[in-house]
């Protein structure tokens, strides 16, 4: 009983292509975006003692999960040390249940983003099909690089929201309140529109904002690049056949 049991555990954890293996999957990429929400939700001013009670007893059952997976992936996974605890992803495993244990006072809850990276695994590749036209070809090929691309776009306009809450939060709270607030800022800067009425005042937000700038250029140029090249790839193999 206790060996099945066992066994049960191990490939929902290590397997997730079997059936429990997927819901378990899929409820940790829920909870994932669950206290990315509510820890965007917490940065709000004004909250009542109801709703932060409501955040903290979520943020309780969150970590309990991430770190029951943490230690099951310890005791299932051989030589865990070398493929699990000291790899990216235990790191990030890790980093997403520390602070809590830690409350140390420095918030690194943030860092939950790369848990994201788990996301990856419900891409699947379709198998191409005849092409009914050139645009749907090129994009068929280039799908997998532009997916990846706006996950890690995704990832860039949350930490680039984080950022600029803590650069900029105490020096302008009527426009950086909380992280939904600098959502705004963050997608005009990355998408280099820029926001004239809203913008750092103090050095470490001028320096971060420099930075995402310049980000923010390779984000607009990298999937029209890859479009574009697709569809000349396209254009030129029609053109062969």
């Amino acid at each position: 009983m206790m060996k099945r049991f066992k066994d049960r555990l191990k490939e929902m954890v290590l397997n997730p292509d079997s059936r429990s293996g997927s819901i378990f999957d899929n409820l940790i990429q829920l909870l994932i975006i669950v206290s990315l929400v509510s820890f965007s939700i917490e940065t709000l001013p004004n909250l009542s003692q109801s709703t932060l009670h409501i955040l903290g007893l979520l943020e309780i059952i969150i970590v309990t999960i991430f770190s029951f997976e943490y230690v099951l992936n310890i005791l299932f996974i051989r030589k865990p040390f070398k493929n699990y605890i000291f790899s990216f992803r235990g790191l990030i495993d890790l980093l997403a249940v520390l602070p809590f244990y830690l409350q140390s006072g420095l918030d690194l809850r943030s860092i939950r983003i790369f848990r994201l990276l788990k996301l990856l695994r419900i891409f699947k590749l379709f198998s191409d099909g005849s092409a009914i036209t050139t645009f749907k070809t090129a994009f068929s090929k280039v799908r997998a690089e532009l997916a990846i691309f706006f996950i890690a776009t995704f990832f860039i306009l949350y930490i680039a929201s984080v950022g600029i809450y803590y650069f900029e939060n105490q020096a302008q709270p009527e426009n950086f309140g909380s992280i939904f607030h600098s959502m705004w800022w963050a997608v005009a800067t990355l998408t280099s529109v820029g926001y004239g009425d809203v913008y750092p005042v103090t050095v470490g937000g001028k320096t971060f904002t420099s930075i995402i700038v310049l980000i923010g250029i390779g984000i607009v140029a990298v999937p029209t690049g890859l479009l574009a090249s697709a569809i000349t790839r396209t254009i030129t193999s029609s053109k062969e056949k």
